[in-house]
C-alpha cells in the first residue's frame, strides 16, 4: 500500500513539474511575441506620423505656383501607395515578405520626400517660410523615430527569435506554432555612403 501512494505522489510532482515548465515556456513565448507586436505598432505609429505630415507639406509648398507639379506628385502618390490595405502588416504574421512590401511603399515615400526636399533648395522664399521650416523638423524628428523604433523592434525580434529557437524552447515553440519572425532590413547598398556633390 504504501509503495503505490509512493508512486502516486512521484507521478504527481512529476506531473506539476511538466505543468509548470510547459506553462512557463509558453507564456514567457506569448510575452516576447506580444511584445514584438506592440513595437512593430509603434514602428507602423512613427510611419503613420509621417504620412500625416505629408498633407500640410504639400499644402505649403502647393502656396508656390511655379514650384515643380511632377514632384508633388511624386510624393502624393507614394503617400497614396502607402496607405493601401494591402500594405498593412498583420502583427500576428510578421513574415519577410510582408515587412518587405510595407519597407518598399516607405521607401517610395521616403525617396519621394527626398526629391522635394532637395527640389525646395531652389526656391529660397519657400525654404524662408516659418510654416514649412516646422513641417520640416517635424519630418527630421519622425525619420529619427522611424530609426529608433524600427532597431527597437528588431531587438525585440531577436529576442523572441532567439527563445523560441533554444532548446528544448524549440521544443515547445513546435508544439504551439510559434514561427520565427522577420526583422527590417536595410535597404540594399545602404552599406554604401552616398556621393556627395556639390558643384
Amino acid at each position: 500500500m504504501k509503495k503505490s501512494w509512493i508512486v502516486i505522489i512521484i507521478l504527481l510532482v512529476l506531473v506539476f513539474i511538466l505543468y509548470g515548465t510547459f506553462k512557463g515556456k509558453y507564456n514567457q513565448m506569448v510575452s516576447l511575441d506580444e511584445t514584438t507586436s506592440q513595437t512593430w505598432a509603434q514602428v507602423e505609429n512613427q510611419y503613420q506620423r509621417r504620412l500625416d505630415l505629408i498633407p500640410n507639406l504639400v499644402n505649403t509648398v502647393k502656396g508656390y505656383a511655379d514650384f515643380e507639379k511632377e514632384t508633388l506628385t511624386q510624393v502624393i502618390e507614394a503617400r497614396a501607395n502607402a496607405t493601401r490595405p494591402e500594405i498593412k502588416v498583420d502583427p500576428s504574421k510578421l513574415d519577410a515578405s510582408a515587412i518587405q512590401n510595407f519597407q518598399a511603399a516607405q521607401d517610395q515615400v521616403s525617396s519621394a520626400l527626398s526629391r522635394l526636399l532637395v527640389t525646395i533648395e531652389r526656391y529660397p522664399d519657400l525654404k524662408a517660410n516659418t510654416q514649412f521650416q516646422q513641417l520640416q523638423v517635424q519630418l527630421e524628428g519622425t525619420e529619427n523615430r522611424i530609426a529608433t523604433e524600427r532597431k527597437r523592434f528588431n531587438d525585440s525580434v531577436k529576442a523572441y527569435n532567439q527563445y523560441i529557437r533554444l532548446f528544448p524552447n524549440n521544443v515547445f515553440a513546435g508544439m504551439f506554432s510559434f514561427e520565427k519572425k522577420a526583422y527590417f532590413e536595410a535597404k540594399e547598398g545602404a552599406e554604401e555612403a552616398p556621393e556627395v556633390n556639390f558643384e
